[in-house]
């Protein structure tokens, strides 16, 4: 059965849907166990956009308290999952050629913030069951598309998920990239903290999460240095502004396992602000953070075969008469040891009079590249795509594979794509989409079929 050719006769509905969950700005602003919106009203919304959407397609839905939720399809005792996530990270229209929640298609390619993480692979794997189902291909497992909401900060929905459901035999989160990652490194998280010391620094601020590389710092000071921070721009050719008194810089997002492809903007103020100001706070992140995305500074560096180099993205500042806090994330390869990299990065940070503060670690996930599981899926990979090149490998994301046992990431970013996620522009290309989804519906009919087992 030619699966890539349905996809593209039926293509227009899966477009229109996915621009509809799109326009959700599904981006986690609180959290409230207590409400029946625990993660707030956008969030909820777009979970129950899709399972609205699968409960007028004639699937099987599940709600579990607004934290996750399930639409599933299929007969057998194995149960294959494909776990993915409906929240995505803030967007300042700041740099966007459109607005980031208003989806728009241009030259192929359609922009919007969460197109490619995750709401495009979501809808890609929602359409690839509905066309299995509206071709009456028989599964004999069931399938169950499950949708998390907090996956890009605590991971609260998935965890309350697994609470009371069924963990899937084996299965794979389309929230990657293409062929297939069998292993992702461990993710480890903490912060620096400090008490308020006064001085010519009364402000200090950058980004909003761990996960990604903050591309807008602002710092206030008691005196002025306009001209001078004016000249720090234009000789580094760095882009700023001055508004109202606050200085501002931008540099460029990023995700944090890649922070290499970023610039931190904090980095980037804290350059200019060493010059100006005999702050403890600023002289840390110079001496031992700043442009350093391998931890050499701190003497954490690391790297293994398979899993390569460990990554550092202090992707929160804050600075003020309350105190101070430098919020990190590492991910890790398979060499790393908590116990002396905590103590190391304590021991740098108590010269500066901060303070190490334990966060989570997420150990890491690997599944062995010739287990029956990634055999399937690479071959569902390359009958639809002819890509006899590109094999299995590691990554430094934390995705929902990782939830299960037996769990690989699986796409959506084509080989020799950019990887948009998390930065200005997003955007998913529609040919992508279309043999994206073509490749899950191989994916599910040969991982399903009676003869198959993982």
């Amino acid at each position: 059965m030619d699966f890539l050719s349905y996809v593209k006769e039926n293509e227009k509905p899966m477009i229109e849907s996915l621009k509809k969950l799109l326009s959700i700005p599904s981006v986690l602003t609180e959290f409230d166990p207590k409400s029946d919106m625990p993660f707030g009203k956008s969030i909820d919304q777009a979970l129950e956009y899709m399972l609205e959407l699968a409960k007028k397609d004639g699937f099987v839905i599940k709600d579990i308290d607004r934290y996750a939720g399930h639409i599933e399809y299929g007969e057998g005792d194995d149960l294959l999952g494909i776990l993915t996530h409906l929240d995505v990270v803030p967007a300042q229209p700041k740099g966007w050629t459109t607005p980031p929640f208003e989806p728009t298609i241009r030259d192929g390619k359609l922009y919007a913030r969460g197109s490619m993480d995750d709401k495009g692979p979501t809808i890609a794997a929602y359409f690839a069951l509905k066309f299995l189902k509206e071709l009456n291909v028989p599964l004999h497992k069931r399938v169950r598309l499950i949708m998390g909401t907090d996956e890009e900060t605590k991971w609260r929905g998935i965890e309350r998920y697994f609470e009371t459901e069924e963990i899937p035999t084996f299965g794979f989160s389309p929230d990657a990239v293409f062929p297939v990652i069998h292993g992702e490194k461990g993710i480890y998280v903490f912060d620096l903290l400090g008490d308020y010391q006064a001085d010519d620094l009364l402000y200090f601020e950058a980004g909003e999460r761990y996960n990604v590389v903050p591309d807008t710092a602002q710092a206030k000071l008691n005196k002025d240095v306009s001209d001078d921070f004016k000249k720090f721009l234009k000789h580094n050719d760095y882009k700023g502004e001055i508004k109202d008194g606050t200085l501002i810089v931008y540099g460029k997002n990023a995700h944090a396992m890649t922070p290499n492809l970023g610039v931190n903007a904090a980095f980037i103020m804290a350059k200019f602000l060493q010059k100006h100001v005999d702050n403890t706070y600023i002289n840390f992140i110079n001496e031992y953070l700043s442009f350093d995305p391998y931890g050499e500074k701190l003497g954490i560096e690391m790297k293994d075969p398979v899993m390569h180099s460990l990554t550092l993205n202090p992707g929160i500042f804050y600075y003020d008469h309350n105190g101070s806090k430098i919020g990190m994330n590492i991910r890790y390869p398979q060499a790393f040891n908590l116990k002396s990299t905590a103590l190391k990065v304590s021991n740098a940070a108590k010269k500066h009079h901060l303070r190490y503060e334990f966060g989570e670690n997420k150990a890491l996930h690997y599944v062995d590249e010739n287990d029956p599981l990634i055999e399937y899926l690479m071959r569902s990979y390359r009958k639809i795509t002819s890509d006899e090149e590109n094999g299995p490998f590691t990554i430094g994301g934390g995705t929902y594979a990782r939830a299960l046992d037996k769990g690989v990431a699986f796409g959506m970013v084509m080989p020799g794509r950019k990887d948009v996620a998390h930065q200005v522009d997003e955007h998913i290309f529609l040919e992508d989409l279309i043999e994206g989804t073509a490749i899950y519906m191989e994916a599910i009919y040969a991982l399903t079929r009676k003869d198959v087992k993982i």
